[in-house]
C-alpha cells in the first residue's frame, strides 16, 4: 500500500493535443494529492518547462512532433533523474513499449485507463514503483517469446552484399560493384548463409525480402 505524501505530487502533462491535456487537467483536479504544475505540447517544450515546473511525475505521450516521447523521456531522465515519467499513449506496439522503458519511463499506460488507475500509477511512480497496463505487459511477454529477428547479427558489409544478392547479382558482379575480390565476396556470402540459417542464395534472398532485412 502506498501512503499518500503530505505534499501533493507535482504532475506535468506532455501531449500535442490540447483536448487531451484539458481532459487530464480536469482529472487531476479530482484528486487532492495530485497537483498540475505544467503542460507542454512538444518534446523540446517539455524539457524546458521541466526545469521551470519541477514536476515529480510526467505523463508523456509517445507521438510528439519533431522529438518523440521516447527521446524526450531519455533527455528528461538524463537532465532531471529525480523526475519519473509515465507514458500515456494510444499505442501498444512492442517496439514502442520497449523504447519507452529503455528511455527510462517507469510506467506505460493506454489512454483508456480509468481515472483511479491513472492516479494509482502516478502515486506508484512517485514512490519509484513501475506500472504497466495489462495490454503492454502482455505485448512484452509475447515479444520476449518470439524468436529473434533474422539478420540482426549481419555486419554492415554483409548487409551490402545481401542487398546486391537481392538485386540478382552473382559473386563476380558483387565483387566488381564493391571493388573487392570474388573470394572475399564468397566468404561474405558463406557468412550470410550461416547467420541466416539457410542453405542457398535463393533462401537468403527470400528471407531478406520477407523480413525486410535490407532496404
Amino acid at each position: 500500500m502506498i501512503i499518500p505524501s503530505s505534499q501533493p505530487i507535482r504532475v506535468m502533462l506532455v501531449d500535442d493535443h490540447m483536448m487531451v491535456r484539458r481532459g487530464l487537467a480536469a482529472f487531476l483536479k479530482v484528486f487532492d494529492d495530485l497537483l498540475l504544475v505544467g503542460e507542454a505540447e512538444s518534446g523540446e517544450a517539455a524539457i524546458q518547462r521541466c526545469a521551470e515546473a519541477r514536476p515529480d511525475v510526467i505523463l508523456m505521450d509517445m507521438v510528439l512532433p519533431m522529438m518523440d516521447g521516447a527521446a524526450t523521456t531519455r533527455a528528461i531522465r538524463q537532465q532531471f533523474p529525480q523526475v519519473q515519467v509515465i507514458v500515456l499513449t494510444s499505442f501498444k506496439e512492442g517496439d514502442l513499449i520497449k523504447k519507452a522503458l529503455e528511455a527510462g519511463a517507469i510506467g506505460y499506460l493506454l489512454k483508456d485507463v480509468s481515472a483511479d488507475e491513472l492516479a494509482r500509477a502516478i502515486r506508484a511512480a512517485n514512490s519509484g514503483r513501475a506500472t504497466l497496463s495489462p495490454e503492454a505487459a502482455q505485448v512484452l511477454v509475447e515479444t520476449a517469446n518470439q524468436p529473434p529477428t533474422p539478420g540482426l547479427d549481419l555486419t554492415e558489409r554483409e548487409r551490402e552484399v545481401l542487398a546486391l544478392m537481392v538485386e540478382g547479382l552473382n559473386n563476380t558482379q558483387i565483387a566488381g560493384r564493391l571493388t573487392v575480390s570474388p573470394s572475399t565476396i564468397k566468404s561474405h556470402v558463406s557468412s550470410i548463409l550461416s547467420k541466416l540459417g539457410v542453405a542457398s542464395r535463393t533462401e537468403a534472398v527470400t528471407l531478406a525480402l520477407r523480413n525486410r532485412i535490407v532496404p
